[in-house]
């Protein structure tokens, strides 16, 4: 039976998903939605909500009355003030341990595509140019990549990286991980050595006040002159003038990001002209298969709520506790 819950879509859902929603009551699906008057208007009345990585503010949050849940449709939430939420006793959930393997592939996509100067060689032969040696790249296999955050993606990464038979070094600001290091023959080392070390630096850490600009002009200069860049993790944890600086002097070879900043960018980001800068737009995540399983648990924990229940992946325990949900 249908109830009377008003569901917000403001993400692209798989149809998976939208099919849960649909028999929790209305469904208003709008991906278009973004920060201003009719943002608010469209929170005012509405039981829940699924975003993907648009901007929640507190001000969003208050003016959602009704508002018993949110469901982020992916693993980062710093665009979610979380605290507003929890103090109006919002669930906030999320799709965790999903997407891991789809991100460390486009990664690891990434880093091919760039150490090996693939886009350049696409483009010079729609250009007419059909010169193998014009785009001289690197050899993947055999390098030393240097991990920031050994989490759930970045260890996936590593596993990959093992397979190309490279040397893996990683930092963490949470914990050293004797185990995974174990098993992914990882070398755990401080920032600054791993910048010196590795060939490739790849990002997976949460976008924090501590991580924020983490990767700024001094990081830059300490890596060696022929290493690479690549962020799939959050585009503000890079210092993006720094970065293009770094690219158009040679302090590096490359970048390959599929996050920045500011997204979309502006048609004047100077790092959009960049040539050894590969960006992709924000699709780690973007594939049928992965899509449609966040689909369904997002919506899955967005029932649970509503009918309820304690959710599977909660963000705040403490709002679960304050509205009572039963297991």
């Amino acid at each position: 039976m249908v109830s009377s819950h008003r569901i917000l879509v403001a993400f692209p859902v798989h149809e998976a998903g939208l099919k849960i929603l649909h028999e929790l009551g209305e469904v208003i699906v709008r991906p278009d939605l973004r920060e201003g008057d009719e943002w608010i208007v469209a929170l005012q009345e509405i039981d829940a909500l699924i975003i993907g990585p648009q901007r929640l503010s507190a001000d969003a949050i208050k003016a959602a009355s009704r508002l018993q849940v949110i469901g982020r449709h992916g693993v980062g939430f710093d665009n979610i003030d979380l605290a507003t939420a929890t103090e109006r006793k919002i669930v906030v959930t999320w799709t965790p341990g999903i997407l891991g393997e789809t991100v460390a592939d486009l990664t690891f996509c990434l880093i091919i595509s760039v150490m090996r100067r693939v886009p350049q060689g696409i483009e010079n032969v729609r250009l007419g140019l059909w010169n193998r040696g014009l785009e001289l790249g690197n050899d993947v296999h055999g390098k030393t990549i240097g991990i920031i955050g050994l989490g759930d993606i970045g260890s996936r990464v590593a596993r990959r990286a093992r397979g190309f038979g490279m040397t893996v070094l990683y930092a963490d600001s949470v914990r050293k991980n004797p185990e995974l290091e174990k098993e992914l023959q990882a070398t755990y080392l401080p920032l600054n050595l791993i910048l010196q070390k590795a060939d490739v630096v790849s990002i997976h850490a949460p976008l924090t006040e501590e991580t924020r600009c983490l990767i700024g002009g001094r990081e830059l200069s300490l890596m060696k002159k022929g290493a690479f860049l690549v962020n799939t993790s959050r585009g503000a944890i890079v210092d993006e003038a720094a970065l293009r600086e770094a690219l158009e002097r040679g302090t590096i070879s490359g970048a390959a990001l599929d996050v920045l900043a500011d997204e979309p960018p502006s048609p004047g980001n100077p790092l959009l002209k960049v040539r050894n800068a590969v960006i992709t737009p924000h699709m780690a995540s973007a594939t049928q298969e992965n899509r449609e399983r966040m689909a369904t648990v997002v919506a899955e924990d967005v029932a649970r709520v509503l009918s309820g229940h304690k959710p599977l992946y909660p963000l705040n325990p403490e709002a679960v506790v304050a509205r009572g949900l039963l297991d």
